[in-house]
């Protein structure tokens, strides 16, 4: 089957749905999910939406504090553009009726979490934020928009002078293809790359590996952060426990309840999100549990019905007010190099939300974020491709696939494991050279797009571009000689001035060349 469109957006998160819903009927709109509408990461964003609207807020104060978290690793234009534009993104979204939380005089209710000088988090039936957006969301889609469900997108395809001008999946029906002359990945981040994290299931990194495999440049791939607080049952993640919790008077506390924050940053228990992980992860290494003390939090049970309900479901005492938790991936701020509308280096190919770098987490995210970066972009994206005016192009592939991988593929749970160890929240680099041996051990990253993966199952699939996406924030992580936000090296363990504006690239173009070209000044 071959499908045409105006535009073709890959997954259907908040930024996806957003870009959507923004696109006027005189485009014909497709849009492609491996999973069902809604599915992944935005739906169970707990902690909010930050937007300087208080009384004593400013836009440049959220500015200044994304960039502190970031360690001066953003693209201070993008950060500042996003942090002006979210007041009216949140009026916006009020306007329209979607179900924010209000304070008891009628005003949106802000909240405070970690790296914010500011209570601006603006958020939506306590703990479930993501859910209340993307059910507004997903009922203000227009009716010109044409949704494919449970499709498998396993290939961009480019013509001749490296445009792109769609995308090949496959479902149970068998292979598709769907032509566009923009093509927009929305596909999320990789959390499940590694054994503990806070991800939907089916985030495993596919849009990051499509993107490489098309010629599109990557940056930023070592920067990973890990949040502090997983709800951790039986040495297990078992979901997350939002900052917000911190924001409201909980504190780390070990098992004699001694506060764990209290002389590593001025910040204590609000620190940026890299400093409170790596202080829990030595705590754990050494033998030691940590837990949240919620006794300081007035009416948690109604702040937090969700975190209260997924305590309650694995036997967290809730009366003892303490609650085991652990560090997890949470979110990659590399992915896609894009521009300020999220156009990439390859022409026709678009990225926006998590599976983009467009500079505005810098080295490590501050809270409350990403749900704004995908709004903001999304509706950015939409007002360029609107304006826009119609694009002929050639529709016709150029390379030759081989019919089957020569190799065996490795245990998604190996995959997990070995990521979580090796590259990880402290990295050094002979874990970091063996395991990128071992990613090379199954196909060298010269030879992933001479494969046609229309081959093989959609569990195969996913594993190849797990592989993928391990290889590129490994070699990255390799390569970035310091320590940085979400990227820790023990064997560098301090900020190096020199590298602080350095990205580091990747490009499938440049690999087949010499990868020490990689890096950009």
């Amino acid at each position: 089957m071959i499908r045409t469109a105006d535009i073709i957006i890959i997954g259907s998160g908040v930024a996806a749905l957003q870009l959507a819903r923004q696109l006027a009927s005189g485009k014909n709109v497709i849009l492609i999910t491996k999973s069902s509408l809604g599915h992944g990461n935005s739906r169970l964003a707990q902690g909010g939406i930050a937007a300087a609207i208080g009384d004593s807020d400013h836009p440049f104060y959220h500015f200044v504090d994304s960039v502190i978290a970031g360690r001066s690793m953003n693209n201070h234009q993008a950060t500042l553009m996003m942090t002006k534009e979210a007041p009216q993104i949140i009026r916006e979204l009020e306007t329209d009726g979607c179900a924010f939380d209000y304070d008891e005089k009628g005003k949106l209710a802000l909240g405070k979490e970690g790296a914010h000088t500011q209570n601006r988090i603006i958020h939506g039936g306590g703990d479930q934020t993501g859910k209340v957006l993307m059910d507004y969301l997903t009922q203000s889609l227009p009716p010109h928009v044409e949704i494919f469900e449970n499709h498998y997108v396993f290939e961009l395809m480019t013509n001749e002078e490296g445009r792109c001008f769609g995308a090949k999946s496959k479902d149970a029906s068998g292979i598709h293809e769907f032509h566009a002359p923009h093509t927009v990945l929305a596909t999320g981040g990789c959390g499940q790359l590694f054994a503990s994290t806070s991800n939907d299931s089916s985030v495993t990194g596919d849009g990051m590996a499509l993107a490489y495999q098309a010629g599109a440049e990557l940056t930023d791939m070592e920067f990973i952060q890990f949040h502090p607080t997983l709800l951790y049952i039986q040495e297990r993640p078992v979901g997350l426990i939002s900052e917000a919790v911190r924001g409201e008077g909980a504190v780390l506390v070990d098992k004699n309840g001694t506060p764990i924050m209290e002389n590593v940053h001025p910040l204590r228990d609000l620190a940026p999100r890299h400093v409170v992980s790596q202080t829990i992860y030595q705590k754990r290494k050494n033998g030691e549990n940590v837990y949240l003390d919620i006794r300081g939090v007035d009416g948690f049970q109604n702040r937090f019905p969700h975190i209260t309900n997924l305590c309650l479901e694995y036997g967290v005492d809730m009366n003892k007010g303490r609650i085991p938790v652990a560090p997890g991936c949470h979110f990659s701020m590399g992915g896609v190099k894009t521009d300020m509308v999220g156009r990439s280096t390859v022409e026709g190919l678009y990225a926006i939300g998590e599976v983009a770098c467009t500079g505005v987490h810098g080295a490590n995210r501050l809270a409350s974020n990403s749900l704004l970066e995908g709004l903001v972009y999304g509706k950015r994206l939409a007002k360029h491709l609107q304006n826009g005016s119609a694009l002929s192009f050639q529709s016709k592939e150029t390379s030759e696939k081989r019919n089957s991988l020569p190799f065996h593929l490795p245990a998604k749970t190996d995959i997990q494991e070995r990521m979580m160890e090796n590259v990880g929240i402290v990295r050094d680099e002979q874990n970091l050279v063996n395991h990128l041996q071992w990613l090379e051990s199954f196909v060298q990253p010269s030879e992933w797009r001479e494969y046609d993966l229309s081959m093989l199952t959609f569990e195969q699939m996913e594993k190849m571009f797990m592989l993928q996406t391990c290889w590129l924030i490994t070699r990255s992580a390799l390569e970035r000689e310091e320590s940085r936000g979400g990227h820790y090296r023990s064997d560098f363990p301090e900020e190096q001035l020199d590298w602080q504006n350095k990205q580091i690239i990747r490009q499938r173009i440049l690999e087949m060349r010499e990868p020490h070209e990689s890096v950009e000044t």
